[in-house]
């Protein structure tokens, strides 16, 4: 089972680094041109020069964003800008943010956790990776030994042992607490103490861990670490985690919706026409004003009366429609359109509009998918009304979120979830404390 590794951590230096708000990202892969340029611009040592640098035209071997990391990297830990933990640690984080008009707290333990091959059950995956993206992050940790940002893990402790736990070191001072550009409130506490370092050892070499988000970083880790066993070097079995326990009460997971674009002689009524073989196809009105407002209400008042049907929004020149298949006929469909896959798998939203709508109607498969040719994913309604209105995409597929147990049956069930199935909200913070291979445990 599960083997967690406490670490020697490395932290900023705020009294030479500055203000965390100013050295801090979301992960890489969140983070686009625009707003990579921007984190450059907040501060000379944020951490975007680690983990996510910029290209320039002038790059060759000897000079590119990796070498270009690693520089930056030996730069900051010989001035002090980061510095090393002396003892080895897990530490206890506490993310506080809104959702749905509430103001929730997401807690968890930052720590290292053994890699280990899916085949063993022990650290399960839900969804596919891209090969592209792996070599990236397997470049990036060649040439700096290092992890920036910390995979998101789950697990499942009913009887909150890690939280009970932490409870004492919360009525403490936390060792790091700051407000970033977003709202978020966060706060790290360290846990060095022998006796809780082997109760929360002891309590995980019972559990499995679910993979929420960072399957690329996972597969890049385990890479890797097979990579330096054959050179003869057994130090990089483990990886930066953040573990939250499935009943953490500011677990969260937001929709990926599906914006459709360069779909050769698209048309809506075409499109309207070929879905009505399958699906109940309702126009929905949306007021002339507040059609953001209007268009997330009547997508959670769909989510609200889902009950044996799985239902839809679409969104295609300037009108809404709701399109229902039940359940039952679903089932059939796709039993006939995969297989192959799990009951789990097959039973997703998420599946469902993606063999029965985007392949079957839009002709959308795997490499399409795999390439973004023809498809964009946003959490925002908002977006995904905007991209339609200004003509950058043709049309707009929402759907409801994927829930936590549907996550954990199709991972148990030994499948993946199709891309971006799930956006866990909010997004782990790159920089909080970073994991340095080359100092040893």
């Amino acid at each position: 089972m599960a083997k967690i590794v406490p670490f020697r951590g490395i932290l900023y230096n705020n009294s030479k680094a500055g203000n965390m708000s100013d050295l801090v990202t979301p992960p890489y892969d969140v983070i686009g041109e625009r707003e990579q340029r921007e984190y450059y611009k907040k501060s000379q040592y944020n951490v975007i020069r680690l983990e996510y640098g910029d290209t320039r035209k002038t790059d060759d071997s000897h000079d590119n964003r990796y070498t270009r990391a690693a520089a930056f990297f030996a730069k900051w830990l010989a001035e002090d800008i980061l510095v090393r933990e002396k003892s080895q640690s897990v530490y206890l984080y506490e993310q506080e943010f809104e959702a749905s008009g509430h103001r929730l707290t997401r807690s968890g333990i930052i720590c290292g956790v053994g890699v280990e091959d899916y085949k063993t059950g022990t650290v399960l995956p839900h969804e596919e990776t891209l090969a592209k993206a792996k070599a990236d992050r397997l470049d990036l940790l060649r040439h700096c030994r290092a992890n920036f940002s910390p995979i998101f893990g789950l697990y499942d402790d009913p009887c909150l042992t890690v939280e009970n736990l932490a409870s004492s070191y919360t009525k403490s001072d936390p060792l790091l607490s700051f407000r970033d550009d977003n709202g978020e409130t966060h706060r790290l506490w360290r846990i060095d103490k022998a006796a809780d370092l082997n109760t929360i050892i002891r309590e995980f070499s019972e559990k499995k861990v679910y993979i929420a988000d960072g399957h690329h970083r996972y597969e890049t880790a385990l890479a890797f670490h097979r990579e330096m066993l054959l050179a003869g070097n057994s130090n990089y079995n483990f990886v930066l985690m953040t573990l939250v326990n499935l009943y953490d009460p500011g677990l969260v997971i937001l929709p990926a919706h599906r914006l459709v674009k360069n779909i050769p002689d698209f048309a809506t009524a075409d499109l309207l026409a070929s879905l009505a073989e399958n699906f109940t196809v309702t126009p929905v009105e949306l007021p002339a004003t507040g059609r953001e407002t209007a268009a997330a209400a009547k997508l959670q008042a769909a989510q609200d009366s889902s009950d044996g049907c799985h239902i839809f929004c679409l969104y295609a020149a300037g009108m809404l429609y709701r399109l229902s298949l039940p359940r039952t006929a679903a089932r059939e469909l796709m039993a006939k359109k995969a297989p192959e896959m799990s009951l789990a798998w097959r039973s997703l939203d998420v599946a469902v509009l993606q063999c029965l709508v985007l392949e079957d109607r839009l002709g959308i498969y795997q490499e399409a998918r795999h390439s973004g040719s023809n498809l964009v994913y946003t959490h925002s309604v908002s977006q995904a009304l905007d991209e339609v209105d200004s003509a950058a995409c043709q049309a707009a597929f929402m759907l409801s979120a994927t829930r936590v147990p549907e996550v954990l049956d199709v991972a148990s069930a030994g499948d993946k979830m199709p891309q971006k199935s799930t956006y866990f909200y909010p997004k782990l913070i790159t920089g909080l404390v970073i994991n340095d291979f080359s100092i040893g445990r």
